[in-house]
């Protein structure tokens, strides 16, 4: 009796590690499929299957399932994934990326402050996707750009504890007050009527407008409830903010402490405002260092209320505009939620150190 002719089948067998891991990279969702599919046809194996009824359940070519045994076979789990390849030899070379880095980062073209891809690729003669795929891998992005202020007061470091501490722990039986101003807030009409949202179109308006008057908005934030207490004035004088104060006086329970944090403007340190204070000694003032009105947590109610309604309100009248105003304020208090400061006094403290010697280093390579 003649037995069967063809090439011996390969006998599989997995280990427990190796099955586990074969079946979990076929039920994981980010595996590659081209991974996922190689699984599936050594577990298959495994099982006996020949390569021809694996090639015919999983619908794949019967070479394909015997290139895989095979190269599994030999190499184990290491053998299911691609070789490396070469690739495409360079066509730019170490030194002339590192002379566009350097001339993006010194240099600027004849006719602009910054670079752009177009400009940059013009004057190197590379593509603009070799100029963008480099700055990508540097991190360069010379459209960009970004504001800071570090404050120079003295007692920087002092007044950063004293009111992140208030933020955090808020002493017992007290206050804490997020006192500011938003000044000359303008009542600005659009030259021609707004049109309205519509599928498929946003809202429109003119780009000029009409300005109606200005009024001022004093406000000031609960720390731990989110309340606000605001109240709008023609003028941002001393005796504008002192009748704030009297206005917060009446609303507040007379028996408690009351911590104001405030900035350094000239009116809020008047004869007569502090005057006014020395009268009452439980109001406790804490002024913010000075260019440092981001610690001030009044100033994030103050970016909503523009956000949400002065950005794109019209208004023909200055009373209007108040309206608006005090119509927010009171929205606002129905259900009132504080800010939540996340960020400790080391915590900010030491970005900012990290800030300082990142300037200071890059001003040293400038020179």
């Amino acid at each position: 009796m003649v037995g069967k002719r063809g090439r011996p089948v390969i006998v599989l067998s997995l280990s427990a590690d190796e099955r586990s891991y074969l079946e979990q990279q076929v039920r994981r969702h980010r595996t590659p499929r081209s991974l996922s599919d190689r699984c599936r046809i050594i577990l298959r194996c495994a099982d006996g299957l020949t390569n021809k009824e694996v090639s015919a359940e999983l619908g794949f070519h019967e070479h394909t399932v015997g290139k895989w045994r095979r190269r599994f076979q030999k190499d184990r789990l290491d053998g299911l994934w691609d070789e490396p390849r070469s690739g495409r030899p360079r066509s730019i070379t170490d030194n002339e990326v590192a002379i566009m880095i350097e001339r993006t980062l010194h240099d600027k073209p004849r006719d602009a402050t910054h670079w752009s891809i177009r400009s940059m690729a013009k004057e190197t003669g590379l593509s603009h996707t070799t100029v963008r795929r480099i700055w990508t891998a540097f991190g360069l992005q010379p459209h960009r750009k970004e504001r800071f202020k570090l404050s120079s007061d003295p007692l920087f470091v002092d007044k950063v504890r004293d009111i992140v501490g208030l933020y955090l722990s808020p002493p017992n039986r007290a206050l804490v007050l997020s006192v500011d101003e938003k000044s000359q807030i303008q009542a600005l009409d659009r030259s021609q009527p707004v049109l309205p949202m519509m599928p498929g179109i946003p809202e429109r308006q003119t780009h000029d407008y009409i300005r109606h008057g200005t009024t001022s908005l004093f406000a000031a934030l609960d720390v731990a409830s989110g309340f606000v207490i605001g109240k709008c004035y023609k003028r941002h004088r001393a005796k504008e903010f002192l009748a704030f104060l009297k206005e917060i006086d009446t609303r507040v329970a007379g028996d408690l402490d009351i911590h104001i944090i405030m900035d350094n403007y000239a009116t809020h340190k008047t004869k007569e405002v502090r005057a006014w204070l020395a009268r009452r000694p439980h109001y406790h003032v804490h002024f913010t260092p000075t260019s440092a009105s981001w610690i001030n947590q009044v100033e994030l109610w103050f970016a909503e209320l523009t956000r949400k309604q002065l950005k794109r309100g019209v208004h023909t009248t200055v009373r209007q505009l108040e309206a608006d105003i005090m119509n927010f304020v009171d929205l606002h208090n129905e259900n009132p939620k504080p800010f939540k400061w996340t960020k400790s006094a080391d915590e900010i403290l030491a970005s900012v150190k990290r800030f300082c010697h990142r300037v200071e280093n890059n001003l040293c390579a400038e020179l």
